[in-house]
Parts: structure tokens; sequence; C-alpha cells
């Protein structure tokens, strides 16, 4: 799959989430098989740019190639100066965002809030594409709702702008997370435009990744909830769409391994207060299904310190408890 110059190792793509796909998360899916990872979504509000969390957001050094960021807002201008400010700090690929959801964005008429005025998107998206020199994507919904369904309107805006890729969630803006993703109008779009398509929505298992694939005749996938706790699902899908046989799913001691791995990279890369409350939501996708994890959630959203946290993840996991020196 190719998206502009980028040939990507594969056509499993890691959903930008906010609050969840920071560097230490998109470093580890794409070292677990996610051919492209997209950060979260960075404002287009230049006030903003200066902000320690939108640093962050925007800090890519070590990062796997391509870079992919995804910027948000409504107003042309400042879409356009926030990717090429983006570009300039490290951006390689420049995603928008016009299928978010939450009731903060769409209140600005960003994120999924524009499907419903075509005109803006169309003068979005061409002049960002303008501003800036490397490929733009654009991630949607199927629409705002089940009766303005025009994800295939805004497909062919978006390929005429000059858009590179299109990521389309199964759902309308008014189905929130709920319900199920339903794929006839991704295929629809798949067989309408020139551009990569890629599915997105509820794709959890290597099973669904290929029928979502097959069904839709998708150039990728894009999977987002069910990564969480469970970055090793890319290689599982990967091993799966390449052999038609299922690798064998981690152990309690190598996701172990793989969560101490991540809470190192986390502390490294958000000091030990930030860190240590960035871990806690991952530690409990880690430790969904196993033995005890209810009493272990318990105890671990109570410590306050890198130590504590690394032990008890150690001791619950049957893990050596020695902790790196981070500081």
């Amino acid at each position: 799959m190719h998206i502009g110059p980028y040939k990507l190792p594969n056509n499993l793509i890691l959903a930008p989430m906010a609050g969840v796909t920071d560097r230490p998360f998109r470093q580890l899916c794409k070292q677990l098989g996610a051919g492209l990872a997209v950060s979260e979504m960075v404002s287009s509000n230049s006030l903003l740019w200066g902000s320690e969390k939108t640093r962050r957001r925007a800090y890519h050094d070590g990062e796997i190639e391509p870079r992919s960021v995804q910027i948000v807002g409504a107003d042309p201008q400042l879409l356009a100066k926030a990717a090429l400010y983006n570009v300039e700090n490290g951006a390689q690929i420049i995603d928008i965002n016009m299928g978010c959801p939450a009731k903060k964005i769409c209140q600005v008429m960003a994120g999924a809030a524009l499907l419903r005025d075509e005109k803006l998107v169309a003068e979005i998206l061409e002049t960002v594409v303008k501003a800036v020199p490397v490929p733009v994507t654009v991630k949607i919904r199927t629409g705002w709702d089940h009766t303005h369904r025009n994800a295939m309107q805004i497909a062919k805006i978006a390929e005429q702008a000059g858009i590179q890729a299109i990521a389309i969630h199964g759902r309308t803006r008014a189905c929130g997370f709920g319900g199920e993703a339903e794929y006839d109008t991704i295929a629809e779009v798949k067989s309408k435009i020139s551009i990569p398509v890629i599915a997105n929505g509820d794709i959890t298992s290597p099973e669904k990744a290929k029928h979502v694939l097959d069904y839709t005749k998708a150039d990728g996938i894009m999977i987002g909830r069910a990564a969480q706790g469970r970055p090793f699902l890319f290689r599982e899908i990967a091993h799966y769409l390449a052999t038609g046989e299922h690798l064998a799913s981690p152990n309690r001691l190598e996701i172990g391994n793989i969560l101490l791995g991540h809470l190192e990279n986390l502390y490294q890369f958000y000091g030990q207060l930030t860190g240590v409350k960035m871990a806690r939501k991952h530690l409990s996708w880690y430790s969904k299904g196993q033995p005890e994890a209810a009493h272990f959630r318990q105890l671990i959203n109570q410590v306050n310190t890198i130590e504590e946290q690394w032990q008890l993840t150690a001791q619950f996991f049957q893990l050596p408890e020695q902790i790196p020196n981070f500081r």
C-alpha cells in the first residue's frame, strides 16, 4: 500500500486516538506489525502550538517512518498553517480529522461536524493540500446521521482536491461508537474512487480483518480501540492475512514483557508524574482477561510513583521486579 511516495510495510494502520496514540504507543504498534500509526489530533489553533501537550503530540524523534500527524479544526487557513507547522517539525503525512464525534469538537464545527458542510470540506482539503509538500489524507465517518450519509460525496471531493488516501469509519456521527459498524458504504466508496480507501470500525480479530478487506475491497484497514492493551493484534492479523493460519496469542509472561517495555517508554517520554498517570489506562487494558485483574486494577490506580507502579505490574505478570533507571 502506498500513500504518496511512501510504501507501507503492510496495509494495517493504527487509528488516531486522543490520549492514546502518543509516540510510545505508536512506536510499539509499529514494532508489533502496524504499517502506519497516526498521531493524536493536534489542534489547528496556533495558540496551542506552544503548549507542552501539543509539543509532545508533535514530537517524532526516533519514530519509525513514515510519520503521520492528524490535525483538527474548521478554518482552512489555520489548518494549512498547522499542517505546515507539523511538516516543519517532522511530519511526513498530514491527516485531517473529519470524523471525531466528540461533542466539544463538533460544537466548534470541527471533526465530524464538517461533514454537514461539503463546500467547507472542499475548501479545507484544497487549501491544506496546496500548503504542504507532503501527502495529505483524511479520516471521515459515513455521514452526520442515518438520513445524511454523504461519505461518497465527501470521498469524491477529497479525490478531486488531491487527497492521497481516505479512511472511513463505518458509523455516522450520531452513532458515536454504539451499535455495529457497517461496511456497505465503505465498499461503495471504494468502487467509485481511485485513491486508497482504508476501512475502519469494529475490526477486532484476524478473521474480522480478512472479512472487512474481502467485503469492502479496501486497500487497508484501520484499527483503534481493539489495539488498546493488544498492540500485538497487528502481528496476529498480518500473519493470518499472509498465511491463513493463526499466530499463537502471547502468554501472560510475554504480555507482561511487552507492557513493561511500554511503561519504560511512557516514563521516559512523560516523566514520573504524568508517565504514571498515562500508564494507568494501559495497565487496565493489558490486564483484561487475566486472573485477579480487577484486584490488580484497584491496586494500581492507587499508586503514584514509578517504583510502586512497576513493582505491582511485574508482580502481577510474574516477572522480575528490578526497576530500570529512568532518571
